[in-house]
């Protein structure tokens, strides 16, 4: 019998040094084959919205979207954590975001994912007493990209990189069981990581975080446009699909990606 991967599991690679290998999925073939490549966590991410439907943002996904697609990779998933974003709007009040995890928890998510703090840490402590395990996200958080003014590195100076290890603890302490770093500088995130119990995800976070997570088909290569530099395309050296995905976990957990050249400072 195949056993699935736990929080606790999670923990304790944490508390091992094991790197936590993360990438994103949205439909049954790419689930399989990332189980199959040794994925520890598959992430349903609203980033579907821009690699799958052809929006310009995450902003347009709807819930119905999330649940949707999340049901696609949850009836063929066996072994991995399955975590299911938020989508822009559904989590503005305790109330509003409890009837959403539980749509997507129901769908199949062992646990919802939601950006920022603030108000939020009141919704990541209902959610939590109600059972329902929670990932926060700070740094670049793409459902405020217009609010922040574009893609761009979070916590370079000072008092902004203060006010994230702030915010970081504060929803460790609101009940959060999983946390993303995305777009800020490898020490920030260094720090961040050793400061908390809880596992720390990065995404252009630099490698002293303790897991990284990409969008799968950035990590392909065919996303259109200029990349991202925290993105490597694993297929370029790869002969297979498969191949590419078994690179990437394996330098996850090698410690050798993210490299220098796709690191913040």
């Amino acid at each position: 019998m195949t056993t699935r991967l736990s929080i606790t599991q999670l923990d304790e690679m944490k508390q091992r040094g094991e790197k936590i290998a993360v990438l994103t999925s949205y439909d049954a073939s790419f689930a399989r084959l990332l189980e199959d490549a040794g994925v520890d966590v598959l992430l349903v991410g609203d980033s579907l919205g821009m690699v799958v439907q052809g929006q310009e943002s995450t902003l347009p996904v709807t819930l119905a979207d999330m649940v949707y697609h999340l049901s696609c990779v949850a009836r063929v998933s066996r072994r991995t954590m399955l975590v299911a974003d938020m989508p822009y709007l559904s989590d503005c009040t305790p109330e509003q975001a409890l009837a959403a995890a539980s749509q997507l928890m129901k769908a199949g998510a062992h646990m919802v994912k939601l950006e920022g703090a603030g108000h939020r840490l009141d919704i990541i402590s209902t959610l939590t007493r109600n059972a329902v395990p929670v990932c926060g996200h700070l740094g670049l958080l793409p459902q405020s990209v217009f609010r922040l003014g574009g893609y761009r590195v979070q916590g370079r100076e000072q008092a902004e990189a203060q006010h994230i290890l702030n915010d970081a603890i504060a929803i460790q302490d609101a009940g959060a069981q999983l946390l993303v770093l995305e777009c800020v500088p490898r020490l920030l995130a260094a720090e961040i990581s050793k400061a908390l119990r809880i596992p720390v995800i990065g995404i252009g976070a630099g490698v002293d975080t303790d897991g990284q997570v990409l969008v799968v088909y950035d990590m392909l290569g065919i996303t259109s446009g200029k990349p991202a530099k925290f993105v490597k395309d694993f297929l370029a050296d790869s002969d297979s699909i498969s191949a590419a995905i078994r690179a990437y976990v394996s330098a996850v957990k090698a410690g050798s990606f993210p490299a220098a050249e796709h690191t913040f400072l």
